[in-house]
């Protein structure tokens, strides 16, 4: 059966840039059709029906014309504006970042329905108002886990022995999770990972993310964990995410929260 000439999809955009005089190219993110490169003919003049909608951190209702090398967005609407995440620098920020970590998991036209999924639950949870970098912590680990590279937080990576709480744990993501004492491996002031940065993990990878807005947690047990999936991410991804530097510096800008141990 041949592939419609025309055709309408949900999708969020990832990345933009500006092309020629007046049209703009995207990269377009959807459930069906995966992620795809799209161009808007005439976007950039102020008498264009498309300007005001065709904008990233929002779901939109998209209606294409296949062509050569890009397709052409006809028609635009909007469907979830999620203004909320605006009202904050530093959701703002994340929000790009979780776009650039989507961006550079999948590959052009692949479906991807649980990936697209994970990106417009994030972008709910940060419209609700929920802390920025729970959010982000959520998305990296079940992002990792519809890659595949779930981290192994329970067992020993090199001798699948179950995690005791009262032994000295290492970090070590180019093994895939965590390490134990007995086996080879980088020393403890390396890639040490505390028992509440371990329980923490743990949280990420079971809990509703509901439940994980509700935790008091230390600072430094939040850093710790920020750092490890950074890291694993890195491994998993091959590089990292452009964004961080700047979402570092609106955070560092608003100083850290507090809050008390998890138990």
């Amino acid at each position: 059966m041949p592939t419609p000439r025309l055709y309408v999809t949900d999708a969020i955009v990832l990345s933009r840039f500006d092309y020629g005089e007046a049209d703009r190219i995207m990269t377009l993110f959807t459930p069906e059709h995966g992620k795809f490169k799209a161009i808007a003919k005439g976007v950039r003049r102020t008498t264009s029906r498309l300007g005001g909608s065709l904008e990233p951190l929002a779901e939109l209702r998209v209606a294409l014309a296949r062509g050569r090398t890009f397709d052409v967005v006809t028609q635009v609407e909007v469907t979830h504006a999620w203004l909320r995440l605006r009202d904050s620098l530093e959701s703002t920020a994340t929000a790009w970042y979780l776009a650039e970590l989507a961006d550079r998991s999948i590959e052009e036209r692949h479906e991807t329905e649980g990936l697209y999924a994970l990106l417009k639950r994030a972008y709910e949870l940060l419209d609700a108002g929920m802390a920025s970098h729970r959010v982000a912590r959520w998305y990296e680990m079940h992002l990792a886990d519809e890659l595949g590279v779930r981290p192994e937080v329970d067992r020993c990576v090199e001798c699948d022995r179950m995690l005791e709480a009262d032994e000295e744990f290492r970090w070590v993501p180019p093994l895939g999770g965590v390490l134990c004492w007995r086996c080879p491996g980088p020393p403890a002031d390396r890639a040490g990972l505390s028992v509440d940065a371990l329980k923490l993990l743990k949280a990420y990878q079971r809990m509703d993310i509901e439940a994980l807005a509700g935790l008091r947690l230390q600072p430094a047990v939040e850093r710790e964990v920020e750092g490890a999936m950074r890291d694993f991410l890195h491994v998993s991804l091959e590089r990292d995410a452009r964004s961080l530097d700047f979402l570092d510096e609106v955070r560092r800008s608003r100083g850290s929260t507090s809050g008390t141990r998890l138990s």
